[in-house]
C-alpha cells in the first residue's frame, strides 16, 4: 500500500483533466489537419510574429528539439516561414504565412468551441476560483523545483 491513496493525489486529477482536454482538442483539430502542438505553435506565432524557436518552445511548454520538429513540419506544409534575424544571423525569426493564418484561424475556431464548452460548465465565480487555484498550484510547484 502506498503512503497516499491515488484518489487523494491532486496531480492525478490535474493530469486526467489535461489528458481529457488534449484528447478532445486532438479530435477537433484533426479535420483542420493539425496536432495540438502544431496548433499551439501557430496560435502563439499569430500573436508573436518573428519569435525564435526557443522562445516559442517556452511559450508552448515543450523542449527546443520538440519545437524544432513541430516547426519543420509546419514549414514543410507552407504554414510558416523562417528567416535569419537582422542582427543575430544564427537566430531564425518565425512567421505565419497566409496559408498558415488560414489553417490557424480554422483550428482556433475549433479549439475555442472546446474552451467555451469547458468554461460553460462553471459559473463565473467558479471559473475565477479554478484559475486562481491552478495558479497557486503552478506557483508552488515552480518554487519547489530542485
Amino acid at each position: 500500500m502506498t503512503s497516499m491513496p491515488v484518489p487523494e493525489r491532486l496531480g492525478s486529477h490535474i493530469k486526467r483533466a489535461e489528458q481529457a482536454l488534449n484528447a478532445t482538442k486532438t479530435a477537433v483539430l484533426k479535420p483542420a489537419g493539425l496536432t495540438v502542438a502544431q496548433y499551439g505553435a501557430l496560435l502563439h506565432l499569430s500573436e508573436n510574429a518573428g519569435i525564435s524557436a526557443a522562445a516559442l518552445a517556452r511559450l508552448c511548454g515543450v523542449t527546443p528539439p520538440t519545437m524544432n520538429t513541430v516547426l519543420k513540419n509546419l514549414q514543410d506544409r507552407g504554414f510558416i516561414e523562417r528567416t535569419p534575424h537582422e542582427w543575430h544571423k544564427n537566430v531564425l525569426e518565425t512567421r505565419l504565412t497566409e496559408a498558415g493564418r488560414v489553417v490557424m484561424n480554422d483550428a482556433d475556431a475549433r479549439a475555442v468551441r472546446v474552451e467555451r464548452a469547458l468554461a460553460a460548465e462553471f459559473s463565473s465565480e467558479e471559473r475565477g476560483a479554478l484559475v486562481a487555484l491552478l495558479g497557486r498550484c503552478v506557483a508552488l510547484l515552480e518554487k519547489e523545483r530542485p
